[in-house]
């Protein structure tokens, strides 16, 4: 993990960056667009996707998978009632689908959480179909 500084910045402040600083507000615009467009993948999920598919895709969204910089496979560690809280359903139902995620080879437990790229196939193919 690295150290983060948190800082809060009035209306004004970032009304005046945006005006006054052509970089920023490029920078600023670019995340506000990125963070709706992520929002409404997510809305989007939630409504249409079983909890196993949205399981999956969360855990390549913590691996970094389709970013920038390549995936980072191991993520740290999260709790089975932190996913269950992402996802939408019970950490019993997270439980399951990690087991089977496991036992299918697409994610290990090595300190962590190791993701593998076969973990798309769920999340692209709907296949393998693991909802009991």
């Amino acid at each position: 993990m690295t150290d983060a500084v948190i800082v809060r910045l009035e209306k004004p402040a970032i009304v005046g960056l945006i005006r006054e600083q052509p970089e920023f507000s490029e920078a600023f615009i670019a995340h506000l667009l990125s963070r709706a467009i992520r929002v409404e993948a997510d809305l989007v999920d939630q409504l249409f996707n079983s909890s196993e598919k949205r399981l999956a895709r969360t855990l390549l969204l913590l691996a970094n998978f389709g970013q920038e910089g390549g995936p980072e496979p191991v993520i740290a560690k999260i709790s089975q009632e932190t996913l269950a809280q992402m996802i939408g359903t019970t950490r019993s139902r997270v439980s399951f689908f990690m087991n089977r995620f496991r036992e299918l080879g697409f994610i290990s437990y090595n300190g962590g959480i190791e993701i593998h790229s076969s973990l798309l196939n769920v999340v692209l193919h709907d296949h393998p179909r693991i909802e009991a």
